[in-house]
């Protein structure tokens, strides 16, 4: 795989991601902050780290399983796998600006 075609297989992966909501917050969990790595080997397996607001949130499942119908619908993607991780803890530092501004942090 290229250096290119891996750009453009993140760029596809983060525009998947944008999709993803937690139906609690009305913001992505890309903005929310909670995707924490994304990594393609050169095969073109997708591996994501990410956490969710809360330790126990209710629709941690429903939100893996959002995310991982959404991403492995990409074309060039062989793979997808999606850990659930809480290290670092997350914040709401960790949101984007838009995030911030849509749930009147800012």
């Amino acid at each position: 795989m290229t250096p290119e075609q891996r750009l453009e297989l993140e760029e596809k992966v983060i525009k998947m991601l944008r999709t993803v909501y937690d139906p609690e917050i009305p913001v992505d969990i890309y903005s929310l902050g909670l995707v924490y790595k994304i990594d393609i080997d050169d095969d073109a397996n997708l591996t994501i780290d990410m956490t969710m607001t809360a330790p126990n949130c209710p629709m941690a499942d429903f939100i893996v399983d959002d995310a991982r119908i959404k991403l492995e619908s990409i074309d060039g993607l062989k793979s997808v796998s999606i850990n659930i991780v809480f290290e670092p803890e997350w914040n709401q530092d960790m949101m984007s600006e838009e995030a911030k501004l849509e749930l009147g942090f800012l």
